[in-house]
């Protein structure tokens, strides 16, 4: 009887610490030149990086000061051999101990129907110091199990960790949990092993954040095709065990009609966030979160 209790407490402690987010609220826009159309943002460590596609797909590191972020000239050119490899960047599943992911999705028609979709397992530190690829691409993988796009984000479940990816489109949208362990060799997500878990969700997801110690996933998204702002917070087991979304809260920023492409919390209070678009101005916002 008394174990029962423990567990009771222990289950009734971690809902009770998740305070349901209720507000987003733009308190500071700038524009930040050189990354072409913004496409995401990583927090590592304390550390920020933008990515965009410019003449090239970049990396760019930045530090916060005050309410901005200030580029600290390191930059990171997604080249190989001088030639554009990774040139529209969607995602960096990043985690200390296992292997770095980088997305890329490209639209080949102009309905939007037609994609490839590439994931490339990268020697992060090496990237980080020579700036390119070169002999840091540890591997290539055709993510052909994808609907629209791909937009790698490392999350947590049942205490092993996956590389979570979700499709873009308004039709059979899936968040699906990939074996990084597998997905490192693999030359395509179809092979045996790599596909773990997956679930149904909504349309337009541009980028995903893991909200690490609360179990949930965050579905960054357009509320309509390419245009206006949406964060849905989704518990992750819930979603898994049903097969499709369980939404804990949707939040809407109406004040923005472009395009969202990425976003992360800047702090475990989870009281403060960086969303980025693909416009040519304000492209970096700051928000406070509630």
């Amino acid at each position: 009887m008394k174990s029962l209790i423990v567990v009771i407490v222990g289950v009734l402690s971690f809902f009770s610490s998740f305070k349901v987010i209720e507000s987003m609220k733009i308190v500071h826009a700038q524009t930040i030149d050189s990354l072409g159309a913004c496409q995401g943002v990583s927090i590592q460590n304390g550390r920020t990086f933008l990515y965009g596609d410019r003449e090239v797909g970049m990396i760019r590191e930045y530090k916060m000061v005050g309410d901005s972020l200030v580029y600290i000239n390191k930059e990171m050119r997604l080249t190989l051999n001088d030639s554009d490899l990774i040139n529209h960047p969607t995602g960096i599943a990043y985690h200390e101990s296992l292997p770095v992911f980088i997305g890329n999705s490209i639209r080949l028609n102009k309905e939007g129907t037609n994609w490839k979709a590439v994931i490339y397992c990268i020697d992060w530190k090496g990237l980080q110091r020579s700036g390119k690829l070169d002999g840091n691409l540890l591997n290539t993988i055709d993510d052909d199990t994808c609907i629209q796009g791909t937009r790698p984000e490392y999350v947590q479940y049942q205490n092993k960790w996956f590389v979570a990816t979700a499709d873009y489109g308004n039709k059979f949208n899936e968040v699906r949990l990939y074996d990084p362990s597998i997905l490192k060799t693999a030359k395509r997500t179809s092979a045996k092993g790599v596909l773990y878990k997956k679930f149904s969700c909504s349309p337009w997801v541009q980028n995903l954040f893991w909200i690490a110690d609360k179990g949930i996933l965050v579905l960054i998204q357009n509320q309509i095709e390419g245009r206006k702002w949406r964060f849905t917070y989704v518990d992750l087991e819930k979603s898994i065990s049903s097969g499709k979304e369980s939404v804990i809260n949707i939040i809407d920023i109406n004040e923005r009609n472009d395009e969202l492409e990425g976003f992360a919390f800047l702090n475990n209070s989870l009281n403060a966030g960086v969303a980025v678009t693909s416009s040519r101005v304000n492209n970096v916002n700051k928000l406070l979160i509630k």
